[in-house]
């Protein structure tokens, strides 16, 4: 593997950031006290351990160390910090409470008269309440809590759902000052000011939103306050009883009121509404197009004109496949000539298998699928790759997706007719199983807990997109689910075993069992071991064994007692040989799987329990007990939704399942949309809830909701009337007078330009390079592995580069192939709807120098040569196969010009390397010449590291009209055209 050059830069960042954050005009004392701060900065930046910081090892932010470094003497010290702290109040006691600068269109002048610079001085206003409720809550939970949140996500050890967490900071220490905007971490990365760290990733937040945060951290931060907990006394009447002893006597839950909550647009039931009919309407071809074109005149916007028939190609291939349109099926669409030829070529991708290979991924996504427990310690799932191959076969089958989410929850519990199907639900309960965990923990209660956890947190953002799990420790925040709801279904999850399959180990505190699938089944027994690593694990036996001989040894000697000997041999006995033997018991010495392969990862009933409520989610401080059951929300009276018998997911299944629900097909139905518009209808995929943004076109949500019911909960029929819309046909060119009405297209007048995802982008260019395998492979590398993934030897055989689709590449937690990690592929950690999009330098950097793009680029000009014709019929067959149409006259003039000219050069330096060259000669080698020259060394390094690795003798790399064409390909790999869908 090589250095992971994006977590480079980010870790370059944070260094930034932290010295950023060390400029300490810290609010007030009774935030940051003085000694503490200057603590914190001796441990990040006193090198050499004298006491103070020198302004060399402070790391050169020469404006943050001119504030503090007060007396100009060129050492910090903590006279400095004291002095800057006391300044800052001084300053903060004249200027008394300081004005907020308005808005152009005028903010409230009552929050400008807010509470002092110095945060925290007293509490918040009514008015400064009422700002943050209405112009900063909103913000942050729209655009920051999905992945810094307390009951969520904390990317990077931040959480922004709290007062206190802006203070704690992260990583890198505390994300503002109060009362201090330029010195606030947090403003500085939504203000987009440094490009190697800015938030939100993927889109900058409005110039009003920045202002609004920015008047937040200048009035000191306000946040409502929450009350603490009254304390009772548990030791008897009379009895002081100690802190331990104390217990709230009432929670910190929120009054709920869940009749109003009923009333939210996402929880009341769907209703189908019909579009508005427009006059003069000779725009729109069906129901969807309506609902659009009323919304657009409604805004004052106009659509522009259709894409041209190939981009309109183009683009369908890609979002129904995930690769380009071949040369045959461009010249197929071209020659149809019937009304119905959109439909045709509609039909035909929905029928492939790469249509199940691409919309299986997408949901892979949100399954959050990986081969490995990631955390602390990465322990391999050798048997994950059945639950992918599942919903790959899902998609492939077009299954009701209603019936697809009751089988992932609930499928060991369905009827089966015979043993493939019993297998069949069986491993679609791997959804389950497969979330991240940390093996490292050796409390087995807590362990369960955390798991339970994340399977709700998983389906529930999931299928719901609800954020249950956010009321684990309190009532939710925002939606209408107290803690109580919580706990309910997480006894439907205690209730049920899951078996992820990982043997207990010094490494792994919590192993588990496997589902034997049936043996009359007609399931694959596995993937076969490759050479490399059946010669790596004969390796490790010798090496354990010779372990074993060495202690035997050393006991004979008497350097070892008996007693030591056995404790140790038991050890790895137990840790490294028995896994080593359970591993290769179920291949043969071929590496074929066998038979007791046939395991999978899944779920089954375990002991029916309702649990208590835990405080704060702690587990000492139990409260009420809950019956199993759904949300109360969501129940229609009293006893409605409450497991009575078997652990109730059967009855979450069903209800996930019913056509009454009314969050399943608004949520799918928006990811579809988002699949193919590049975003959602709802711009918060995987957040309905309060918290989440509304949709811009709530009708045509609900349409397409109970049309996808209507359609038997069919995903290929959303997706065919979608896609044969007039509004998918529209171009992607811009319109002035549109886009100065809505800029962020909100109302689709234009068709906006996407990038390719990672594995389209990889799996295009093998397409076009003609390097992909028509084989699906059966299985995954990594199961054919156990244990702890380590960055060793296994590690580069288990993870080496293969020609098949991206989705068939192994997938563990933290480790991804260079591709897929280069261009933005999801953590698998977490539930991800919608993918970040960044665009860095080190993309454009991995398509220039990395050598499996090196290499395609050669088997792609290998293709180009094998043609017969001229160099400008090669030419159009690069730009068709790279874009989908063919070059204009101009561009073929300039590539052919190019190709000539970048022959000659490496000709030129072919004879100057059999001719000594004089001085004059090489001051005269041109700029072409050496790139040239740097791009074959970089292939040839490249090509020997593959033929060592796995055998064959390098591509020659001498011709020069082979170089020229390589690295033409190489270019067409690079340009914006290729990795953007129009």
């Amino acid at each position: 593997m090589k250095p992971n050059a994006p977590a480079l830069i980010l870790a370059a960042s944070a260094v930034i950031l932290s010295v950023h954050l060390a400029d300490l005009s810290l609010g007030q004392e009774q935030d940051r006290d003085p000694a503490r701060a200057f603590e914190a900065l001796k441990r990040r930046f006193d090198k050499d351990l004298n006491g103070k910081i020198s302004e060399a090892e402070f790391g050169g932010r020469a404006r943050a160390w001119k504030r503090l470094d007060l007396d100009g003497d060129g050492w910090l010290t903590l006279a400095d910090i004291e002095a800057r702290i006391a300044a800052g109040s001084a300053a903060g006691a004249k200027k008394g409470k300081p004005e907020v600068t308005s808005r152009a269109k005028g903010q409230d002048a009552q929050v400008g008269a807010s509470a002092a610079a110095t945060a925290g001085a007293g509490p918040a206003t009514p008015e400064q309440i009422k700002f943050f409720e209405t112009r900063v809550r909103p913000v942050l939970a729209n655009e920051c809590f999905s992945c810094h949140s307390t009951g969520g996500r904390a990317k990077g050890g931040l959480s922004l759902d709290s007062r206190a967490g802006f203070l704690d900071g992260g990583a890198t220490g505390p994300a503002l000052v109060p009362g201090d905007v330029e010195a606030s971490a947090f403003i500085e990365a939504i203000r987009y000011g440094d490009p190697m760290f800015s938030m939100p990733p993927k889109t900058k937040l409005s110039d009003e939103a920045i202002t609004d945060l920015e008047a937040w951290v200048r009035m000191g931060a306000p946040w409502p306050e929450e009350a603490e907990p009254e304390m009772v006394e548990m030791s008897g009447s009379g009895s002081t009883g100690s802190a331990a002893d104390e217990v709230p006597s009432k929670s910190l839950n929120r009054e709920i009121d869940l009749e109003a909550g009923r009333q939210f647009w996402s929880l009341r039931p769907v209703v189908r509404a019909e579009p508005v009919a427009v006059k003069e309407d000779d725009w729109s071809r069906n129901e969807v197009d309506r609902f659009l074109i009323h919304a657009m005149r409604a805004a004052g916007v106009e659509p522009v004109g259709d894409a041209d028939d190939r981009t309109w190609l183009r683009r369908v291939t890609f979002d129904l496949t995930g690769l380009p349109p071949t040369l045959e099926a461009i010249a197929a669409y071209e020659a149809d000539e019937s009304p119905e030829r959109d439909a045709h070529v509609v039909d035909r991708l929905l029928a492939s298998d790469d249509y199940a290979e691409r919309w299986g991924r997408h949901w892979l996504d949100v399954a959050r699928y990986a081969e490995s427990s990631g955390k602390e310690r990465n322990i391999v799932y050798p048997h994950a790759w059945r639950y992918r191959d599942w919903v790959l076969e899902a998609f492939r089958q077009d299954m009701p997706y209603n019936e697809f989410l009751q089988l992932q929850i609930a499928g060991d519990l369905a009827p089966a007719a015979d043993d493939d199907e019993r297998a069949w639900n069986q491993i679609a309960t791997g959804y389950l199983a497969l979330g991240a965990k940390g093996h490292a923990n050796r409390d087995k209660i807590r362990f369960q807990l955390d798991l339970v956890d994340e399977q709700i947190d998983a389906f529930s953002q999931g299928m719901l997109g609800m954020t249950l799990s956010c009321a684990r420790c309190h009532d939710h925040k925002f939606d209408p689910v107290p803690t109580e709801d919580y706990y309910s279904l997480a006894g439907i999850m205690l209730s049920t075993e899951t078996h992820f399959g990982t043997r207990a180990s010094a490494a792994n505190r919590q192993g588990s069992d496997l589902l034997e699938l049936p043996s009359g089944a007609s399931v694959p027994n596995g993937p076969t071991m490759s050479p490399l690593l059946l010669q790596f694990l004969d390796r490790g036996a010798e090496r354990l064994a010779d372990q074993v001989d060495e202690q035997m040894m050393k006991k004979e000697e008497g350097m070892l007692t008996a007693d030591q000997i056995s404790a140790l041999q038991r050890r790895i006995r137990q840790d490294q040989l028995g896994l080593l033997e359970d591993l290769l018991s179920r291949f043969d010495d071929r590496g074929k799987a066998l038979p007791s392969n046939r395991l999978a990862m899944g779920v089954s009933e375990g002991e029916p329990r309702d649990i208590a409520v835990l405080e704060r989610g702690e587990l000492d401080r139990p409260g009420e007990v809950v019956a199993r059951g759904i949300p109360q929300v969501f129940r229609n009276g009293a006893g409605d939704g409450i497991v009575r018998e078997g652990s109730g997911r059967a009855e979450l299944g069903a209800w996930l399942a019913s056509d009454d629900n009314p969050l399943t097909p608004r949520v799918w139905a928006n990811r579809v949309w988002l699949h193919l518009f590049g975003k959602g209808l709802v711009p918060t995929p995987d957040n309905f809830g309060f918290a989440g943004q509304a949709p811009s076109h709530p009708e045509l949500v609900d349409w397409l909701a109970s049309e996808l019911v209507a359609q038997g909960w069919s995903t290929k029929a959303l997706i065919r009337e979608l896609v044969l819309s007039r509004a998918y046909r529209l171009d992607s060119t811009g319109d002035r007078a549109n886009e100065k009405i809505d800029p962020d297209v909100v109302w689709l007048w234009r068709m906006p330009e996407r990038r390719m995802e990672s594995e389209a982008l990889r799996d295009a260019m093998l397409v076009i390079a003609g390097t992909l395998s028509p084989e699906r492979p059966v299985g995954s590398p990594l199961g054919t592995f156990e244990g702890l993934l380590r960055e060793d030897q296994s590690l580069a055989v288990l993870m080496r580069e293969m020609p098949v689709r991206s989705v068939y590449l192994p997938s563990p937690r933290g480790q991804l192939v260079d591709t897929l990690e280069a261009f933005d592929a999801p953590d698998p950690e977490f539930v991800t709807g919608d993918r970040d999009e960044t665009t860095v330098a080190t993309q454009a950097l991995f398509l220039m120098n990395d050598g499996e793009v090196l290499r395609l680029a050669d088997a792609f000009a290998d293709r180009l040569l094998a043609r017969k014709g001229s160099d400008a019929d090669r030419v159009t067959m690069a730009f068709e196969l790279a874009y989908g149409r063919k070059p204009s006259r101009e561009e073929s003039r300039v590539v052919q010009a190019f190709l000539k000219d970048f022959a000659r050069s490496v000709e030129k330096e072919a004879r100057q390397k059999e001719t000594p060259v004089s001085g004059a000669d090489r001051k005269a080698d041109d700029e072409k010449s050496r790139r040239a020259r740097r791009l074959r060394e970089r292939k040839r390094a490249r090509e020997e590291e593959l033929r060592k690795t796995y055998g064959g003798a390098p591509a020659a790399i001498e011709d020069p009209e082979r170089a020229a064409w390589s690295a033409f390909a190489q270019s067409l790999f690079q340009s914006a055209e290729f990795r953007v869908i129009g």
